[in-house]
Formats: structure tokens, C-alpha cells, sequence
């Protein structure tokens, strides 16, 4: 129980995303006493990965919120005193709105199950959002309007306790389940480079495709792991290198991102990357080959060459691109395959893009991406292992009611834990934006991320083997339209069943969700109810499964926009809607660096040799991270883990 807790520590952080897993994880290896609260029931935040019903658990929890808040005096108001002001917390999560669900596999009806019939019964319009299900759909019905729906106990969200203490309670990830006790955390490529060639379709050797029913999907749920936010590892991004330096990586296995993919004229094409791929490319001529290593080469070290673009710098990347000679096909494969940016974007930005992009192709594969198996959510909760190991205390499903403020210094001084009122003091206060109040950011003006999440039974395209992970931008369709990021995966990366593939697409908002996203879900997909079993046309993947939402981006605010912040409480932000995690990673830093001055950010784990276990004889002289580093374990497996600091990403 959360009243069971130490009442003080030097810093409390509040929610379990990204950055602040790597802030706690940082704060305790440098030898400070952290408590890491989250009033949700998982780790991430909004960087968690679901299972398939466990997805369907989360949107009943956020459609089942009420707005209503408990008014009556409760227990932990007499902890604040007169001297003391309390700054409440938000109660509800509102980063997460507009909500939509459609199931157009089929429903066998022979097959049905209890479980089935549970999960089938979702609430068609709620309050946050709507669920909802196309005409012909065999799965669910319009005119379905149930208060609740159940989960199977054994597919909700696993957390063994209230309290999560050191190393000891920290929710292990699937990998035991596939890999044992042993966690292998290099980059994994299983296929030789003739397996990327895309397959010239025959219609008369076409395979014929299996069968997916809703029954299938919800029987082999266990096998998703759905993440809310799609992101990829840049392959020499600030993620991956924080990850090597604090062997965080060892708690995580990784997969080349196999394709580049290439939205044009209603057509998909792979892009060739490397050197080797551009000369071996059919889709270019030769003179478009050599005019796009000449231009790749120039990306590379653009910076020494600045009469090269000087004149430019007010121009966008896209009118830049044409002064250089590009044919319409390579501007098209730098400005949205390459670069990864928007037409609109400055010509600086642009080939900065472009060079982190050439940079990291060839360090695991290649291309420039890896992806943790198991999902995003696999990330932050390998630094909330490496908080726990070093000491750190893990407190979920329990909620923090306020701030507690001294009047005459303006500083935060405690948090009160929960109705019956715990107070924790601290000296330091780390909170995900998500937490506060609506009064505290009524100055800010939050962007908004859209995102959909498919399952479908083919990739977009087809190759020699079935286990491609691709990633494909679809450029906008008139002006002033956002280019939207489709990610697919395949059933290696333990993100879906056999026979399907996961697919995120993700842009900035500029309406709902399913208005930004659809248009393109059509252009790729078609939806499983609009085919028949014999009579089907295989030139587009089967839609089986939508969800549709829009989350808040909270990126790139400053301080001062937040109303009455004491000067010890840091905030950090949601996702943000780029590719990669490095605002996080730099988002970490600077507060670390902030709250510590002079501290080393997630130094190296120490030499096993050199740790002192309770109960040894010697002690350390002095904590600190130049010094012996002490460190509590209660389960033979943190001593594994500390014992075994060789395996990590290659460098």
C-alpha cells in the first residue's frame, strides 16, 4: 500500500513516459532517492504498448472516466497547513480525444466464444469519443449500445502489486515468453538483401490469402502489442547512444527496419538508400543514379560547401531541390523518402534531415531504423528497471491529488498520495504535462498528433518474404495538408499474429483523426467487408481492424506559459509528432542538467565487481556515481542483470 511508503526522498517523479523514465533512471544512478508515481495501472504513459485487449481495456477506461470530480472534504486536505497552499492535480487524462473503432474482418460465428462476445460488446458513442462500425461488417453491430464491455482477466494489463520496490516488482516485458530468461539485445536482420526486391505480381501465381476472422484476432490477442505512439530508433540517434552509455539496452531486443517505402502516382515503391541499392535500383536510370549520389555525397558535408545553398536559405526545401537538377522522381524520393520532412520545410532543415538520415544508414543495416521488439513501451520501462535497480521506489494505480506549496518561498515541499492522504516531501518535483490542471495550463496551446492503428492481412508491398518492416510517407494531397507516416510491421517484430501486419499512420492534426487519415487508409487498404471470399482483388491489402484517436502533442512549450509553477517542479512533455525519440532524450538531459549541475547524465553501470551488496562486510566511503554504487536486490534476476553488462547494441 502506497501509506507503507518512505515520506521523504530527494526527487518525486510523476508518470512513467519516456522522459520521465530516463530522468528517474538518471536521478538514481547518480545516488538520489527517487519515487517514481504513475495513477495508471501500466508504464508509458502515452509511449505504452497494449496487447489486443488490453488496448480495448484502455479505451474503456478512457470512455468510462467521469468528468465528475469528488467536491466533499476528503481526508488529505487536513495535511496542508496554513503556512501551505495546494496546487491540485488534473483528476481525468484528456490527452487522448476523438476515439474510433471499426471491425471489418468477419465474424465465424462457429467459432464464437464467451471471450469474443465480451469484447465485441463496446460502447458505440461515448462521451471522449465514438466507436463505431461500418455497414456490412459481420463483427459489430450499429445497433450495439452497451454501457460496458469485459476484458479477459488474463490479457488486462499484468502489474503484480501496488508498490514496486527497487528491482524486484518492475513489470517484465513479453521477451521472457519467446526468449527465456535471456534477453538478447543486438540488432537482428534474419534476411539477405535479394529478399527486399519487391515481387513483379502474376495473377495466375498469386497466393491465395488466408482467412483472418475478429474470433482469430481476439483468440491470439497476446501476440499484439499495440503502441500508442509510433516512433522508430535513429540508428545514430541520441536514443540509441543514451541506451549503449547506460546498458539500458540490455533490457531490449531491436530489428532492422527492412524498407523505405514510396507513395507516387497511386503507386508504392521501395527506395533504394545505400550506394549499393541506388545502382542496383531498376526503378532509376542510370543518369538519375549518379545525379542522386552526387546530391547524396553533397548532403553528407553540406556544411562546407555553404555557397551551395546560402542563397537558399529562405527558399523551401522543395524549391531548393528543383534548382539542383533533380528529376521530379528523385526530388519526390529526397523531399519524402530521404529528407522525411514537409514540402514546406526551410532548406536548412532539410538537408540537416537528409544528413541524419545518410549518417546512420549502414551502423545496423540498411537503412537508418532500428525497432524494439514488443513496442515503444519496451523503452521506457527498461529505464524504469535501471531507476529500481539503483534504488529507485515504483508506486503505480495511485493518484496524486496536489502539490503542497510553501507561501512564503513559492516552492514545492510534498505531494499527497491518494484520498486517505499520504504526504511525501522531496526537494524536487518532476511532472508529465498530462498531470496538470487546467488551471495551471490555461496559457498553453497544445498541438494535436492523429494516429490510426490497422491490422491487415498483406503488406503494402509485397516481397520475396513476409517479414519486411517498412516505413512509407504519403505526401499530401493539396496544399496546406499534412504528409501523413505509415509504419508497418511484421509478425517478427512480436507486435501482431502470423499471417497480419501492424500499421501506424501518424501526421499533425488538423481535424479529427479518421478526417486526417482515412483518405490514405483507402489509397492503401481495402476494408475486408468491401471484398469477396472468391471473387476478391489481391492489388490491396485486406483491412481487417481500425482505431482511430488523436493525442495531444505537448512538445516544445516553455515554462513560462504554465500559470503558478514553483520553481522546483520541472514539466515534461507527450510524445511529440516526429520520427524519432531525441526531443525526449534532450528533453531529459536539460532538466537533468538543470536540477543537477555538473552531474554526469546516465553515466556507465558500474563494474560488477565493485558493487556492495547488503549484508557484505565493507561499506561504501561516500555515495555518489565516482564512487561505489550501492544497490538493492531482492530477486536472483537484477543480480543477473548486474552481472551481466556485456550484451548491449554493437557499436
Amino acid at each position: 500500500m502506497a501509506d507503507a511508503l518512505p515520506t521523504e526522498f530527494d526527487v518525486v517523479v510523476i508518470g512513467t513516459g519516456l522522459p520521465e523514465s530516463i530522468l528517474a533512471a538518471a536521478c538514481s544512478r547518480s545516488g538520489q532517492r527517487v519515487l517514481h508515481v504513475d495513477s495508471r495501472s501500466y508504464y508509458g504513459g502515452n509511449w505504452a504498448s497494449f496487447t489486443f485487449s488490453g488496448l480495448l481495456s484502455w479505451l474503456k477506461e478512457y470512455q468510462q472516466t467521469s468528468d465528475i470530480e469528488d467536491k466533499s472534504a476528503t481526508a488529505w486536505q487536513d495535511l496542508i497547513d496554513d503556512t501551505e497552499e495546494a496546487i491540485a492535480l488534473r483528476g481525468k487524462d484528456e490527452t487522448i480525444q476523438h476515439t474510433e473503432v471499426f471491425c471489418y474482418a468477419s465474424q465465424d460465428m462457429d467459432d464464437s466464444t464467451a471471450e469474443t462476445d465480451a469484447l465485441q460488446k463496446i460502447p458505440s458513442s461515448v462521451a471522449c469519443g465514438t466507436l463505431a462500425t461500418p455497414l456490412g461488417s459481420g463483427c459489430l453491430s450499429e445497433e450495439t449500445h452497451v454501457t460496458s464491455y469485459e476484458v479477459p482477466a488474463e490479457d488486462t494489463p499484468k502489474n503484480e502489486g501496488e508498490v514496486f520496490l527497487e528491482a524486484t516488482n518492475v513489470e517484465e516485458t513479453q521477451a521472457k515468453e519467446q526468449c527465456g530468461d535471456k534477453t538478447c539485445t543486438h540488432a537482428v536482420s534474419d534476411r539477405g538483401e535479394d529478399e527486399n526486391r519487391p515481387v513483379v505480381e502474376d495473377s495466375a501465381e498469386r497466393p491465395k490469402r488466408n482467412r483472418v476472422t475478429y474470433s482469430q484476432i481476439v483468440k491470439e490477442g497476446r501476440r499484439f502489442n499495440i503502441d500508442l505512439v509510433s516512433k522508430l530508433l535513429y540508428s545514430q540517434g541520441l536514443l540509441i547512444d543514451l541506451l549503449i552509455k547506460s546498458n539500458v539496452s540490455r533490457y531490449a531486443e531491436f530489428k532492422n527496419v527492412t524498407r523505405i517505402l514510396s507513395f507516387r502516382e497511386g503507386k508504392v515503391e521501395q527506395v533504394p538508400c545505400s550506394r549499393a541499392d541506388v545502382f542496383n535500383s531498376k526503378e532509376l536510370t542510370m543518369v538519375e543514379k549518379r545525379m542522386l549520389m552526387k546530391f547524396l555525397t553533397f548532403c553528407l558535408d553540406y556544411e562546407q560547401h555553404p555557397d551551395e545553398y546560402q542563397e537558399f536559405t529562405q527558399c523551401s526545401f522543395s524549391e531548393y531541390l528543383k534548382t539542383k537538377k533533380l528529376t521530379p522522381n528523385l526530388q519526390h524520393f529526397v523531399l519524402h523518402s530521404i529528407a522525411m520532412t514537409e514540402s514546406s520545410c526551410t532548406t536548412i532543415d532539410g538537408l540537416k534531415a537528409a544528413k541524419n538520415f545518410l549518417r546512420c544508414l549502414g551502423r545496423y543495416g540498411n537503412t537508418p531504423f532500428l525497432f524494439p521488439l514488443y513496442g515503444q513501451g519496451e523503452i521506457p520501462q527498461g529505464f524504469c528497471r535501471m531507476c529500481a535497480v539503483f534504488g529507485g521506489i515504483y508506486c503505480l494505480r495511485h493518484k496524486v491529488q496536489c502539490l503542497v506549496v510553501d507561501r512564503e518561498s513559492g516552492r514545492c515541499k510534498a505531494i499527497i498520495i491518494d484520498h486517505f492522504g499520504q504526504r511525501i516531501s522531496a526537494k524536487h518535483f518532476i511532472v508529465e504535462d498530462s498531470y496538470l490542471s487546467e488551471e495551471t495550463c490555461s496559457n498553453v496551446q497544445y498541438k494535436q498528433i492523429s494516429r490510426a492503428v490497422l491490422i491487415t492481412d498483406q503488406s503494402v508491398l509485397r516481397a520475396d518474404s513476409d517479414q519486411e518492416i517498412s516505413i512509407l510517407i504519403v505526401p499530401p494531397a493539396e496544399p496546406g495538408a499534412h504528409a501523413v507516416r505509415v509504419t508497418e510491421l511484421c509478425s517478427s517484430t512480436m507486435t501482431c499474429m502470423k499471417d497480419t501486419y501492424l500499421v501506424h499512420l501518424t501526421c499533425s492534426s488538423s481535424k479529427t483523426a479518421r478526417e486526417d487519415l482515412e483518405s490514405v487508409v483507402k489509397k492503401l487498404f481495402t476494408p475486408y467487408a468491401e471484398t469477396e471470399e472468391d471473387k476478391e482483388e489481391l492489388t490491396k491489402p485486406r483491412l481487417l481492424w481500425a482505431l482511430y484517436f488523436t493525442m495531444r502533442d505537448s512538445s516544445g512549450i516553455s515554462r513560462s506559459s504554465y500559470c503558478g509553477l514553483p520553481s522546483n517542479v520541472y514539466v515534461c512533455s507527450g510524445p511529440d509528432c516526429g520520427l524519432g525519440n531525441e526531443y525526449a532524450v534532450q528533453q531529459a538531459e536539460m532538466l537533468f542538467q538543470e536540477i543537477f549541475p555538473g552531474e554526469e547524465f546516465c553515466p556507465p553501470p558500474p563494474n560488477p565487481e565493485d558493487i556492495i551488496f547488503d549484508g557484505d562486510d565493507k561499506q561504501p566511503e561516500a555515495s555518489g556515481t565516482n564512487n561505489i554504487v550501492m544497490a538493492k536486490l531482492e530477486s536472483s534476476e537484477g543480480s543477473k542483470n548486474l552481472e551481466s553488462p556485456g550484451k548491449h547494441l554493437p557499436n
